[in-house]
């Protein structure tokens, strides 16, 4: 008996693997080409993947196998290419067939981009992925209620959001509202073909050792260099206070200028804002820990995996704590850390792992 209890779970533990591994196959297949939509579109690469994974079963169903659908995108009326009919919530029904699985990817992105049922979503941070798991049930993708959670368990479980970090650091979203061209080529393009301008991006200066200052040439469009600013304004207005009444550096157009700050008061929205591209909401001390998490939906262990903190009930002084883990890489152009500042501290204002800082 004990033997046939081993051999059934021997059994299980090597499917669940196989699963696994079918899974993890299809996002390194297919991870540059949800990075190269989100690029192209603004659709998170973690929910393209997410979606692919569940709608074509990791590339093993029928529809995907035959007809390279990998979305389960239906014929709707203005379809005019070839057409497949299977069961689903109806029978019979009619969905679309792609010569390639880069036309499905690429459609499934002008789907979502170009239908107004959808619109809301783009308004969303990028790396909002709970905000787009039930959006897109809300705006009615999907009709199966466990659609937005299935999806944002395959994003924690194959760390899918990795992706749309990724996407968002090596190149510039497209920012508009506006409706792509589905006949577009697939590369990154600036919205209303505004012109590409020069940036600078800047390391930051390390605590422990003199000031280093190293530039590095990259292309961003106007809008999303508008859009940088807007979510690390927080962030900005904070290190700026901190470094108040010493001697700071400030890069304008590649010179560097010395400068002081007089002290002032931070203040932060009472509602949740963006810090590097992550959620972020400002807690007084004296709030309780349990109760920012049950406001903002999230459970107590990640608010506290998230915040890189020790568990505790209390706040024992007003803090930022991120609803969303936060990114590796700085939103900011450079960091002059303040004497006796700590890296926790750093991490927190910037919206960075200290992980990476540490790195």
């Amino acid at each position: 008996m004990k033997q046939l209890v081993f051999l059934i779970f021997l059994t299980m533990g090597s499917l669940a693997h196989a699963q696994r591994e079918k899974v993890q196959n299809y996002v390194n297949q297919y991870k540059d080409l949800a990075m190269s939509e989100m690029r192209r579109t603004g659709v998170p690469a973690s929910i393209t993947l997410a979606q692919g994974i569940l709608e074509s079963q990791s590339g093993q169903s029928k529809l995907a196998q035959k007809s390279n659908n990998h979305f389960g995108i239906k014929c709707k009326t203005e379809w005019t290419g070839e057409k497949t009919y299977h069961d689903d919530d109806l029978r019979k029904e009619c969905f679309r067939v792609y010569a390639s699985v880069e036309d499905s990817y690429r459609d499934h992105s002008d789907f979502l981009k170009n239908r107004e049922y959808y619109t809301a979503l783009f308004k969303l941070d990028p790396t909002d992925d709970q905000g787009w798991a039930y959006g897109l049930k809300k705006a009615g993708y999907a009709t199966e209620k466990t659609y937005p959670t299935r999806l944002l368990k395959l994003i924690a479980d194959f760390d899918l959001h990795q992706y749309s970090v990724q996407a968002l650091e090596n190149k510039d979203l497209s920012t508009s509202n506006e409706r792509v061209d589905p006949k577009s080529p697939t590369t990154a393009t600036t919205p209303n073909n505004t012109p590409i301008v020069k940036s600078t991006a800047l390391t930051s200066m390390p605590a422990n050792n003199s000031p280093r200052l190293r530039v590095i040439n990259q292309t961003k469009s106007p809008a999303a260099v508008e859009q940088e600013k807007m979510d690390s304004l927080a962030s900005q207005t904070a290190a700026a206070i901190e470094n108040a009444n010493q001697e700071q550096i400030i890069v304008i157009n590649n010179q560097e200028t010395g400068t002081n700050t007089a002290k002032k008061t931070v203040l932060y929205p009472s509602e949740p804002f963006s810090i590097n591209h992550t959620k972020v909401v400002f807690a007084a001390a004296g709030t309780s820990t349990l109760s920012i998490a049950n406001k903002y939906g999230i459970s107590l262990s990640k608010l506290f995996d998230f915040n890189e903190m020790e568990q505790t009930d209390i706040l024992d002084q007003d803090q930022l704590l991120f609803l969303e883990k936060k990114l590796k890489k700085g939103a900011t152009d450079v960091y002059v850390c303040k004497a006796g500042e700590t890296l926790t501290e750093i991490a927190q204002k910037e919206g960075v792992r200290l992980d990476a800082i540490m790195e």
